[in-house]
């Protein structure tokens, strides 16, 4: 790293995350690391290859999967971890509407809800005390609330006001059977810092975040991905445009933005002169109330 003079803020940032996933494998007894494939968990991934390489991850990695994911993302998902030989762990919101534990109207219904259901039942089936992510508190006004180490009770439910102190950067991993902590390592991390990241480190990404051409209808301000779980609606009018994705997860909520970006470089100069936060301009489930994701999170979502 050289210097401390010379070290720039991505190297700090780097350092912070890089303690964070130690101290998850050195306090907690069965942690996990959630990977979906998208660009905040293929940071995670390389923070860990740093944090623990060449030994293996002291954890493995999950994926709850809605069903509804985009397919680059599943076939980059998969080649990711062969690479990696690593163990993931896949558990389907598709098995929890066969156990009755999740019910939805439709099957276009958007599952990003739904699958705190999974998760907490994967928390519950494994153990888990610990699972890591990739949110981060630049995301939405709910994750700006996060600890590092966020406390959840015996329900998987997390109460912003029951949240741990963390001065210092010293962390209260206590959890007693039945509780958890989500644990967010690159929380400090802005959007910019995630490109500026995969720029120097040259991640490999799902190819739909760069600029592609789509089908879309324009919705309340939004691009749709035409899809067969989004289907254009009566008199709207599907047209081609070139975007591409600031966020990826469930179809049925997640919208590109318009873009010719095609390099990290580019992307880093879009994005250093939005006014706008990826979720804020790409998530439809964001969209239906101010307090959308508090109430999610508030019943177990990541």
């Amino acid at each position: 790293m050289g210097d401390i003079s010379s070290r720039t803020h991505l190297d700090w940032l780097e350092s912070e995350a890089i303690y964070i996933l130690r101290e998850v494998a050195a306090e907690c007894e069965r942690p996990v690391l959630l990977f979906s494939g998208g660009k905040d968990s293929v940071v995670l991934l390389r923070l860990a290859e740093k944090a623990f390489r060449p030994a293996g991850f002291p954890f493995p990695l999950m994926h709850i999967d809605t069903g509804h994911n985009f397919d680059e993302v599943i076939r980059f998902r998969d080649q990711r971890v062969a690479e990696l030989g690593e163990k993931l762990i896949v558990r389907s919101v598709e098995d929890s509407i066969a156990r009755g534990t999740v019910v939805l109207r439709r099957e276009t219904d958007s599952r990003n809800a739904a699958q705190a259901t999974t998760l907490l039942e994967a928390i519950e089936e494994f153990q888990f005390d610990a699972c890591i992510g990739g949110a981060r508190r630049d995301e939405e006004k709910a994750r700006a609330k996060e600890r590092v180490f966020s406390f959840r009770n015996e329900f998987g439910q997390w109460d912003p006001k029951a949240q741990r102190p963390e001065l210092w950067n010293l962390f209260n991993t206590k959890v007693h059977k039945g509780e958890n902590m989500r644990v967010f390592p690159i929380s400090n991390w802005t959007e910019l810092d995630i490109w500026q990241y995969i720029a120097r480190e040259r991640l490999s990404l799902p190819p739909i975040y760069y600029a592609h051409q789509r089908e879309v209808v324009e919705r309340n301000g939004l691009f749709v991905p035409v899809t067969p779980l989004t289907p254009p609606k009566a008199g709207e009018q599907p047209e081609v445009r070139t975007v591409r994705f600031r966020t990826v997860g469930d179809i049925s909520c997640t919208c590109p933005v318009a873009s010719t970006a095609a390099t990290p470089e580019e992307i880093i100069a879009e994005t250093a002169i939005t006014t706008i936060t990826e979720r804020g301009a790409t998530r439809m489930d964001d969209q239906t109330s101010e307090a959308s994701m508090e109430k999610r999170k508030k019943l177990g979502y990541f």
